[in-house]
C-alpha cells in the first residue's frame, strides 16, 4: 500500500541554478506547488545539504523547468548524484541536452520554464528548505505528457 503522500500524481520539475561563474546546476524537484494567483507565486522545497540549495541560496532568480516523460532518463543524473560530485553542466553540454530561453542555458525539450524571482526562504527544520518564488515570466514548449511522481514509482527511480 502507498503512503498518503505518494498516492498524488505531482509533475517532476528541474530547477536551475547557476553558479557565480555561470556553471548550471540542475536538480530533480518534486515538492514544488503554486501558492498565489496574484501575484503569481510558486514554492519549490530544496534539500538540506545540496549543491541547489546553496546556489539558490545566493541567486535572485531560478528557471523551474518542467519534464516530459521522455525526460525521465534525467532523473537519475539531475537527482540522484549530487552537484557537489558530479559536473552537471558538463554533463549536460556533452549530451548535447541544452536550449536557451530569455539568456538563460535550460534542458532542450522541457514542456516549460517558469523564470522565479526569490522572495523568502523559510527554514521549516525538516529535511528541506522552502523557497517562495513569484513569478516573472514563463513559456510552455511542448504538449507531450509532463514526467508525473507515478512515472518515478513505476520505474522504481524513488519507492
Amino acid at each position: 500500500m502507498k503512503k498518503a503522500w505518494n498516492i498524488v500524481n505531482q509533475p517532476v520539475y528541474s530547477l536551475m541554478t547557476q553558479t557565480p561563474s555561470g556553471n548550471i546546476n540542475m536538480n530533480i524537484c518534486t515538492y514544488v506547488s503554486p501558492i498565489s494567483l496574484k501575484p503569481k507565486q510558486y514554492m519549490v522545497a530544496l534539500y538540506e545539504g545540496t549543491k541547489s540549495l546553496e546556489l539558490a541560496t545566493y541567486s535572485e532568480k531560478v528557471v523551474l523547468q518542467v519534464l516530459n516523460k521522455n525526460q525521465i532518463d534525467l532523473v537519475r543524473s539531475l537527482g540522484k548524484r549530487s552537484g557537489y560530485q558530479f559536473n552537471k553542466d558538463a554533463f549536460l553540454r556533452k549530451k548535447n541536452l541544452l536550449s536557451y530561453w530569455k539568456n538563460y542555458e535550460l534542458l532542450k525539450g522541457a514542456n516549460a520554464y517558469i523564470e522565479l524571482e526569490k522572495q523568502e526562504i523559510l527554514k521549516c527544520g525538516g529535511d528541506h528548505q522552502l523557497f517562495i518564488y513569484e513569478v516573472i515570466s514563463s513559456k510552455t514548449n511542448y504538449e507531450i505528457d509532463s514526467l508525473g511522481f507515478q512515472d518515478l514509482m513505476r520505474e522504481k527511480i524513488i519507492l
